[in-house]
């Protein structure tokens, strides 16, 4: 049996592929006291780079992986326990991780299930499903993006209730039809979603482009949303990034695809290159590029947003949070300011435009918190 205040940390799976990731630099010395949520060691996949946390206080009493190191997912990266225990007993602890893992099999047994598709209308819909129990939870990902964008916070958001994250039509491995691309007809696409399996209600989550699709079916089918979450969203404010959208819809080639994924975040080097070949293979599908280029006209028009709720604000009849990172890009973050304070806003230093990757941790606290205290509001 485990002692339980010892805490190994291990490689966690981030995104449906990840089978390991590449340790690039610690945070911490051994010997270092550490909090929960304290950030230990930087990590790079194929797709992204972030940091491990603790997931409990103690010591970093070893730092079993390298810099440079490429371990495995569910593979040793280091020990934390409390500050009394015994260097030998640390060296047991290695010792028996060493003997017993086998790696592969924590990249199957954590991985989750696999997606899943959906027929809504003509459209067929892919999801990931995790998690059981409700109210569930459905996170709407940005544009260009798809499911994997929550990929740091699915499994953290699934402890007592289902959380579905999905392709939008036009996007990932969804079907590539968007209609008029008018944010109506995706969040149509979205309650067609939740009403193929029987969703309502919901936490709906959305970001950028998906928080105006979260924000418009809150305003217009107000029964269907348990709570509603805004991260850097879309339609709060007529300012926006219009060559970001121009150049994201125009590159054709790596570099100029990666100049502008780089945009989204505050630190660059989180853009990884395979994240950028994804990517690009990913525009180069037939009909992405016309989908892509309707769903932004959708939205953006003469170099602003055209789709404009915040006047609407006041018509939510549900509990409301808006999330943003104070070093946004492409939405300004001073759209969360002088809104009605019956919203909650909440700004994160350090993050740009995708703070639900670059802050998971405490956009998962906010958004977990939300929901819970959400779902026993009379």
């Amino acid at each position: 049996m485990r002692d339980p205040e010892i805490h190994r940390l291990t490689m966690p799976k981030w995104g449906l592929t990840m089978t390991a990731g590449m340790v690039v630099k610690w945070l911490v010395d051994e010997g270092g006291e550490v909090a929960a949520g304290d950030e230990l060691v930087e990590v790079e996949t194929e797709k992204i780079a972030s940091a491990v946390e603790a997931a409990t206080a103690g010591v970093l009493h070893r730092r079993v992986a390298d810099e440079g190191d490429t371990v495995p997912v569910g593979g040793l990266l280091g020990v934390i326990a409390g500050p009394d225990i015994a260097p030998e007993q640390i060296d047991l602890i290695v010792e028996e991780f060493a003997e017993t893992f086998v790696p592969g099999e924590e990249a199957v047994t954590t991985g989750g299930p696999s997606t899943q598709r959906v027929q809504v209308g003509d459209r067929s819909i892919r999801y990931l499903a995790l998690g059981e129990g409700g109210p569930p939870a459905v996170l709407l990902h940005g544009f260009g993006g798809d499911l994997n964008n929550w990929l740091f916070n699915s499994d953290a958001l699934s402890t007592g209730r289902t959380v579905y994250a999905l392709d939008l039509p036009g996007h990932g491995e969804s079907s590539r039809d968007v209609g008029d691309g008018s944010i109506d007809t995706l969040a149509g696409a979205v309650t067609g979603f939740m009403d193929a399996l029987a969703i309502s209600p919901a936490h709906i989550a959305g970001h950028s482009l998906g928080g105006a699709i979260a924000l418009q079916i809150a305003l217009s089918e107000p029964a269907r949303v348990a709570s509603l979450s805004l991260i850097a969203s879309a339609g709060l404010g007529p300012e926006i990034d219009a060559g970001f959208i121009e150049g994201f819809v125009a590159a054709e080639r790596r570099r100029a695809l990666r100049d502008e994924l780089q945009k989204l975040f505050a630190d660059p080097a989180l853009v990884t290159r395979r994240l950028v070949d994804d990517v690009l293979k990913f525009k180069r599908i037939d009909g992405v590029a016309d989908a892509l280029r309707k769903t932004a006209t959708g939205f953006v028009s003469g170099g602003a947003q055209s789709h404009y709720l915040r006047d609407r604000l006041g018509e939510i009849t549900v509990p409301t949070q808006i999330i943003w990172g104070e070093m946004d890009g492409i939405i300004p973050a001073s759209h969360a300011a002088g809104l009605p304070d019956s919203i909650e806003t909440t700004l994160l230093p350090g993050a740009g435009h995708m703070p639900m990757m670059e802050a998971a941790s405490e956009v998962n606290l906010l958004l977990a918190g939300f929901m819970e205290r959400a779902a026993v509001t009379p």
